[in-house]
């Protein structure tokens, strides 16, 4: 499996993951202009962005800090396109997924509140 597949398949993991833990899927790999959101999902009144990371089993970083600040501001930007195109004016929270292929089985991680979006 090479990377991009790893990516995908990381990704329908994360949203079976979120599936069978309530949340409803609303998108995945929703864009606004060059900015991406993995999956946009909601669950008790909140709306949930999702950045899903495929990692090895012998990663050496947590995951929610492979998530750069970089990497945030393009979540925010692309979660506030989504919130107006779509009229989903609901508290938002930013999750990171990491689906960590060790040999032989996959591990989930969900990291709720991952970061916080700086006001500016």
């Amino acid at each position: 499996m090479n990377h991009c597949e790893r990516g995908r398949r990381a990704e329908q993991v994360a949203a079976d993951f979120l599936r069978a833990k309530g949340y409803r899927i609303r998108r995945t790999n929703w864009r606004w202009g060059k900015k991406e959101v993995d999956i946009v999902a909601t669950r008790d009144d909140m709306l949930i962005v999702v950045e899903v990371k495929s990692m090895a089993g012998n990663r050496v970083n947590h995951p929610s800090e492979v998530v750069d600040y970089r990497k945030q501001r393009h979540i925010v930007l692309a979660a506030e396109g989504f919130i107006r195109v779509f009229n989903c004016p609901l508290p938002t929270r930013f999750d990171v997924i990491a689906v960590i292929y060790h040999a032989g089985r996959i591990e989930v991680e969900h990291i709720e509140d991952a970061f916080i979006p700086e006001i500016e």
